[in-house]
């Protein structure tokens, strides 16, 4: 090939184009380039790639392996012969706004002050905790951080910031935290190699399996669905080598939410059924009860209503049996609202074919918020969603339409992609009272809400 050919947006979607990209380093995006698999199966050769950019190809094999460029002409004309899209880069292409690519995830809110506020707060948040991990040795800056002896606190400590982000994520979505989970997780996936004693071998491997969980959850509630089934990859290798039945489970779990979300419900019920299966003599209450719970949804959405019912039944007969001293600490997020929203999911699949258990949805729905935590705020907005689908369904419009406006006001607010698709699929809800001119307004929000998000 003469010139470097012209490739589909998805292409810069590649896992190790976007992590060279976001390492900043050009030449380790041009060796990304050069092995994608949109050129073949084999990987285009360094002489051809280094005659598009003009040099030879011992200089581009040095561009490649050695330090990052910082000669801004050069970087901005490579990235303009080989079509890298404004957005993904860290600096200014001639005569084009910079738009990182920080900043295109956290477009949305960026022309609602409201929005754009509670950004910058949340990023002035991620850096403290950046810095308490820097601080405690458990996250370096461009550097790696330098091996040392592993002790107990050093593992506690590695925990606690881990639920520093997780209350993050629960307050603000994944949009604005995974890049530094993920930044975070990959750095203690090194500590693994660290000298510690052999006592702490299985805790410090349950603490990077915990850090690959949170990573490909906030990368779902993101939308970066290819990067969070490769954490929760990584996640549940490393649970089943501490021997860590229950966190196994509870990957297995995230797993099974990112395929419902995907709409693979027959997927999601047979990961749940064989992780129910697999957990044996160590499910505890909150587990049973967390997996039935999910799997009643998708069981809902394929159709079979009874048993969905009665797979209900059994999550609640086991939430009434938790014990929170014997739970493992990161269950603690599974409370009284978390089961109630798998009953408003099931009894909204029951009602899209049956108004008669509309008002029932509803009843479940309000159930959920009043359940949540104040901290809990996305869980709180998905089920407000919920709500608005239900009121839909029994025919309140002008009440569906009264939360309706709040979840569209409270999704610009919040960096979950997640979120922003529930509030997108409310249209499937309200095509019955479409000629109700409120309606037909709030639809038409929604459409807009739907282009944003593209």
């Amino acid at each position: 090939m003469s010139a470097p050919p012209v490739v589909p947006a998805s292409f810069w979607e590649h896992e190790p184009v976007r992590q060279a990209l976001a390492e900043r380093h050009l030449g380790r995006v041009i060796r990304a380039y050069r092995c994608h698999p949109y050129h073949g199966r084999v990987a285009l050769p360094q002489t051809v790639v280094a005659g598009w950019l003009g040099i030879t190809q011992a200089q581009l094999s040095r561009v490649e392996n050695g330090p990052p460029l910082v000669h801004l002409d050069r970087l901005a004309h490579w990235a303009q012969l080989l079509g890298i899209p404004a957005s993904c880069l860290w600096f200014a292409l001639p005569g084009q706004p910079h738009r990182s690519v920080d900043k295109a995830e956290s477009g949305r809110t960026s022309t609602d002050p409201q929005g754009a506020e509670a950004n910058e707060g949340r990023r002035a948040l991620l850096a403290g905790i950046a810095a308490v991990a820097a601080g405690a040795g458990l996250l370096g800056g461009s550097e790696l951080v330098q091996p040392r002896r592993i002790g107990t606190a050093d593992i506690a400590r590695l925990n606690a910031v881990l639920e520093l982000y997780r209350s993050v994520d629960r307050e603000s979505g994944g949009g604005l935290l995974y890049r530094e989970v993920a930044r975070f997780a990959e750095s203690v996936y090194r500590m693994l190699d660290w000298s510690h004693p052999a006592g702490l071998t299985s805790p410090l491997i349950a603490a990077v399996a915990t850090a690959r969980q949170l990573a490909g959850w906030t990368a779902l509630d993101a939308g970066r669905h290819g990067d969070a089934q490769r954490h929760f990859v990584a996640g549940e290798r490393a649970a089943l080598t501490a021997g860590n039945a229950p966190l196994v489970a509870m990957i297995r779990y995230a797993q099974a939410k990112q395929l419902q979300h995907l709409r693979h419900n027959r997927d999601a019920v047979t990961t749940l059924q064989l992780t129910h299966a697999q957990l044996g003599s160590h499910a505890t209450p909150a587990a049973k009860a967390l997996l039935w719970g999910a799997e009643a949804a998708s069981i809902a959405a394929l159709g079979d209503h009874e048993t969905a019912v009665r797979t209900l039944g059994k999550a609640s007969d086991q939430f009434e049996r938790i014990n929170q001293g014997r739970e493992p600490a990161w269950m603690g997020f599974y409370d009284r609202g978390e089961l109630f929203a798998q009953y408003g999911r099931v009894y909204r699949d029951m009602a899209r074919r049956d108004r008669r258990h509309a008002s029932e949805a509803v009843r479940w729905g309000r159930d959920s918020i009043a359940a949540f935590g104040a901290a809990n705020v996305r869980s709180t907005v998905l089920n407000e969603v919920g709500l608005c689908s239900a009121l839909f369904l029994a025919d309140e419009p002008e009440q569906a339409l009264a939360v309706g406006a709040r979840v569209l006001t409270q999704a610009r607010t919040m960096s979950s992609k997640r979120v922003v698709d529930r509030v997108v699929n409310l249209r499937r809800d309200l095509t019955q009272h479409r000629a109700l001119s409120d309606v037909a307004a709030f639809e038409r929000s929604l459409r807009a809400e739907a282009a944003l998000g593209a």
